[in-house]
């Protein structure tokens, strides 16, 4: 290295010094030369035009760009031994709303600095004061004047004010302009060094080189050269990880696994012909495909994902009775009790004579099925790893109590993950590695389908596939929006219909974001409430109870509020059954197996409902407080009804004002079924960093630029390149800083894949 040069890998204490560097470290998190510059700036000013102030909201953490309009020095009240005081109040404008400056310090100093018609970029936290916005103390960057006026051309004045200035995500304690003049500071001696980006892939695609990009992000001449930088960086985040994911794929499938192939009149074979229904074409061929893999001598990795209700479950039964088939075991995690106790009694019930392995009355071919989780009795449990030890239950289901230490698998040759997004690294690594030669085959199931761009990247390594069709009996479900804010009859109508389909002997869900007050735990059951408070505080007189927040605004519902009001009033003399998290696993087991049993009419819920649960005879869902919830989980707590022959209804209650973010929300989930259009709504409403949490595995998200629904197109061809140029050097010997780039990007995300 040059002297006086700066590299991407260089601590930021070495370059910058510690008086700055320690503060970025501890502020966000950014230690190397590289780490800084790609903290890129949220947004542009050009120096003539002015920030919206009207735009600006209470708590909000704000850079604006502004002019002062007034200066005025105001006198506080006299305290003895203080001598005079006063404080400056300072109004600037967008000219359109004005923002008030308050300083009770320095005030001689920012009374020459601050003048009328001066521009300058102000930093700090919204506040209000007497019915006005304002800023309390905020940090001040004036914008150097313009050139004297003698020089100042037309074409070099309309130069000055379409300067570019970067805004930078920053805080209280590190300014935009302060993270600014770091970037320049690295920018000015900055090699960024070999390319990473094949030269072939940027001639292609006319791409700038990286080096060019790295400063017009930040220093951007115009706004084409902004975006330039910007589609060549993207270009980066997609092309590494799309690689790094390929050198997975191309790793596992180099691996060693033991074959299970397909056993003619074995229990699957069995199994099929057992079965009631006939499996839809979808299923079939996604079956074969799953066969055929896991007959070879290399780990299977799929992920299975499809519609609510497409008969995944299926398909994963299938898979591992061809493994029991072949001498081996099959192991389903599932994220909750209330869930691992659904497979475990919806598989022995599919299964039959073929779930009851040494017992009287088996079939010819059959295995057993164990459940292990944290309420099972020691008897039980005892029992249970005795008969996984042994391998005679061939199908072990479980929640995390199957990762405990003492739970010894004679030969498990397929791992079945419900819902990976719900464990950790750590935890799916556990499960996998009590296989004898820790390459077990895997089969992701998710709950919901995920758009074609997250498959790319959350699921990059995995190979997809996809069931489309619902099976055959399954009924339409339709979805309403109760307006019960403005239209409190609607609400009024909802519990109405409820009572007529109990009367025609059916059973219904009610589900509430909260459980309630719960001695000695949280009472939520992982409601995904959205951050914008843009449904108001508006309230319903009567109907439900309403405890209100610190702060004012009311509390969600609660399962144990609404059940008594319910059973008091509006579902008087119905049979109402409670179910939550905090409840002991023995009851949650009794109220589920009363509410299959049709012992049970209405079921108040939170969203322990949400995934796996099937009654058939449940025709409507009440979800109160919809606009709590995601719009996936929308979708899939809907799914519980219209599993029969009677259709399905849900209504989603809400007193979201109407033309509100959280109502159009609402409004989307209930003009479409479609799972898959769902799923890019909720995808745009998600931050990146939410959506690649599990690949992340906790660490700060990667991915800065890129937008996966925005971005598609060039996602699905950094694919394609990043597969060419792995398959052709998988360990990238001629691609050396490309190799580089997936060490310092994706470090702790390649040790996830690995595990994965």
């Amino acid at each position: 290295m040059l002297p006086g040069v700066t590299t991407l890998s260089e601590s930021l204490i070495r370059v910058l010094g510690p008086k700055t560097g320690k503060p970025l470290e501890a502020i966000f998190g950014l230690r190397t030369v590289g780490e800084l510059l790609r903290h890129y700036p949220r947004r542009y000013y050009t120096r003539g035009e002015l920030t919206d102030l009207s735009s600006l909201r209470e708590g909000d953490h704000v850079t604006v760009l502004a002019r002062v309009v007034t200066v005025a020095e105001i006198p506080l009240p006299p305290v003895p031994g203080k001598g005079r005081r006063s404080r400056l109040e300072v109004i600037v404008t967008d000219d359109r709303a004005k923002l008030v400056l308050t300083f009770f310090s320095g005030v001689g100093l920012y009374r020459r600095v601050l003048r009328p018609d001066v521009v300058g970029m102000f930093a700090g936290t919204v506040s209000s004061f007497r019915g006005r916005r304002q800023l309390v103390h905020p940090e001040c960057e004036m914008l150097p004047g313009a050139p004297p006026n003698a020089d100042l051309t037309p074409e070099l004045a309309a130069e000055f004010a379409a300067e570019i200035l970067p805004v930078y995500p920053a805080s209280a304690k590190f300014s935009s302009w302060a993270i600014a003049k770091s970037v320049r500071t690295v920018l000015d001696t900055l090699d960024a060094g070999e390319d990473p980006l094949p030269a072939d892939v940027r001639q292609r695609y006319e791409l700038a080189d990286r080096a060019v990009a790295i400063r017009a992000i930040h220093r951007p001449l115009d706004q084409a050269d902004l975006a330039r930088a910007r589609d060549r960086l993207k270009w980066d985040e997609a092309f590494t990880l799309q690689a790094a994911l390929a050198q997975r794929r191309l790793a596992a499938a180099a691996m060693p696994a033991m074959p299970r192939p397909h056993a003619v009149g074995g229990m699957a074979d069995e199994f099929d012909t057992r079965l009631p229904f006939t499996l839809t074409a979808g299923q079939v061929a996604v079956g074969e495909t799953i066969a055929h893999e896991l007959s070879c001598a290399y780990p299977m990795h799929r992920l299975l994902q499809g519609e609510v209700g497409s008969g995944k479950t299926v398909i994963a039964i299938r898979a591992m009775l061809q493994v029991v088939d072949a001498g081996g075991q099959a192991a389903l995690l599932a994220p909750t009790e209330v869930l691992a106790q659904q497979h475990y009694r919806s598989i022995t019930d599919m299964l039959g004579p073929l779930a009851q392995g040494g017992q009287l009355g088996a079939a010819e071919h059959a295995t057993g099925v164990a459940l292990l989780t944290g309420s099972v009795g020691a008897a039980a449990r005892r029992a249970a790893l005795a008969d996984v030890f042994t391998g005679d239950a061939g199908i072990v289901i479980g929640t995390h109590a199957l990762l405990e230490e003492q739970v010894q698998f004679a030969d498990l040759g397929l791992v079945v993950i419900d819902e990976q997004h719900r464990f950790g690294v750590e935890q799916r690594d556990a499960l996998r590695a009590k296989a004898a030669d820790n390459r077990p085959h895997v089969l992701v199931m998710t709950a919901t389908p995920i758009p074609r761009t997250v498959a790319m990247t959350v699921y990059g390594d995995l190979e997809t596939s996809t069931l489309t069709e619902l099976p055959a009996g399954r009924s339409a479900i339709a979805t309403h929006v109760v307006p019960a804010a403005d239209k409190p009859r609607y609400l009024e109508r909802a519990w109405e219909r409820v009572r007529e389909e109990v009367g025609r002997g059916q059973q219904a869900y009610v589900v509430c974001p909260r459980i309630g007050d719960v001695p000695g735990g949280p009472d939520s059951d992982e409601a995904e409430y959205p951050d914008e408070d843009d449904f108001g505080d508006v309230d319903m007189e009567g109907a439900i109870p309403r405890g209100v927040a610190p702060g004012g605004r009311r509390q969600p519902l609660a399962v144990l509020d609404v059940a008594a009001t319910l059973d008091a009033g509006q579902l008087a003399g119905l049979r109402l059954g409670i179910l939550h998290g905090r409840l002991h696993p023995e009851e949650k087991d009794r109220v589920m197996r009363e509410f299959s049993a049709g012992q049970i009419d209405v079921l108040v819920a939170t969203t322990v409902i949400e995934v796996g649960v099937d009654v058939p005879n449940a025709t409507v869902m009440v979800i109160m407080d919809a606009e709590r919830f995601g719009v996936s989980q929308l979708h899939q707590l809907r799914g519980r009804v219209g599993r029969g022959t009677v259709a399905g209804l849900c209504l989603l209650v809400s007193e979201a004002p109407p033309a509100s973010p959280a109502r159009e929300r609402l409004d989307a989930v209930a003009a479409t079924l479609d799972g898959f259009k769902l799923s890019r709504l909720d995808l745009e409403q998600r931050r990146e960093g939410d959506v690649l949490g599990a690949a992340q595995a906790g660490r700060q998200s990667s991915l800065k630029l890129l937008r996966l629904l925005k971005d598609e197109n060039l996602i699905g061809l950094a694919r394609q390149e990043a597969s060419a140029v792995v398959s052709a050097d998988p360990q990238l010997t001629a691609h050396p800083a490309l190799r580089a780039a997936i060490d310092e990007l994706f470090g702790v995300q390649a040790e996830y894949l690995d595990k994965t």
